[in-house]
């Protein structure tokens, strides 16, 4: 099956009340686990490559990666570019292969994150290719890219609506109390936030930093109106764990192959713990 825009099954999550899941992907490992994962539990998902992955994998590995998956699982898979900076990094993926992008303008003024969205959501649309957009200022860590908690800013609702209706955005990623990387104390979840705009629009409602909430406010949130929930640090932190017992265990170890697998098998159970906490099983 070939990679797929989002628009392929997240109408169906927020029609059905479950979200799908991204899980970025970081080497070949993170692919395997993360289509493993599905292929056992029948669940769409959503390859998430951020551009500091871009750079480590390169454009056409990280591609060639993304298709072997989806022709060997045969799962409705959209390879996703996340956190795009700019219109040029957006292009240079759909160019490539990727069936959907994010841009991230959340850092520029209002009125400048509609235009430079509503640019790439003209040209992606004409490719057959889904949009994301983000409001507001996501606390945490994305590659080197750090925000402190104190200068994250909420999404103001009716902000978020205007946002929808003159970019046209497929999803839109609303900050609402959750950070990227690992969380310090529990997230403040702003359900209230979700609801509103997910009531208004109908592009899916993205939450950005799903590593390490608690199932209660996963739950909520999906039942709020989040469709479409990021997840990549808890994987990193599986996976790294796994190593690390393995090297601590017999410091003679120097086939990679050795300490990967563990390392992949730990992931795979990430994935579908978050899958089944989604609902997005057996609904690919």
């Amino acid at each position: 099956m070939p990679l797929v825009s989002m628009n392929e099954f997240l109408p169906a999550a927020r029609e059905g009340k479950y979200a799908v899941g991204q899980f970025n992907m970081n080497n070949l490992e993170f692919a395997q686990a993360i289509t493993q994962a599905g292929t056992e539990l029948n669940s769409p998902f959503i390859f998430g490559v951020s551009e500091g992955a871009l750079k480590y994998m390169g454009i056409e590995f990280t591609v060639a990666l993304a298709e072997a998956a989806a022709k060997q699982s045969g799962l409705p898979i959209a390879l996703h570019l996340d956190h795009g900076s700019s219109f040029d990094v957006a292009m240079k993926c759909i160019r490539a292969g990727f069936s959907s992008v994010m841009f991230d303008g959340s850092h520029h003024s209002f009125e400048d994150n509609i235009r430079l969205t509503k640019e790439i959501v003209k040209a992606a649309h004409a490719m057959g290719v889904s949009v994301e957009g983000e409001l507001g200022t996501i606390g945490g860590t994305e590659d080197d890219i750090s925000v402190d908690a104190e200068l994250a800013s909420l999404a103001k609702p009716e902000e978020a609506i205007r946002f929808y209706e003159e970019t046209g955005v497929d999803a839109l990623a609303i900050a609402v109390g959750t950070a990227h990387g690992v969380y310090v104390g529990e997230p403040k979840i702003h359900f209230d936030i979700i609801e509103k705009v997910a009531a208004a629009i109908p592009a899916a409602i993205v939450l950005h930093g799903g590593s390490g909430v608690p199932d209660e406010m996963l739950r909520a949130a999906i039942k709020a109106g989040a469709a479409k929930i990021n997840v990549n640090t808890e994987n990193q932190v599986a996976g790294t764990a796994a190593i690390r017992e393995v090297l601590n265990k017999d410091a003679k170890v120097y086939d990679p192959r050795k300490y990967l697998t563990p390392a992949r098998n730990a992931m795979v159970e990430v994935v579908k713990s978050k899958m089944t906490q989604f609902g997005s099983v057996g609904k690919a």
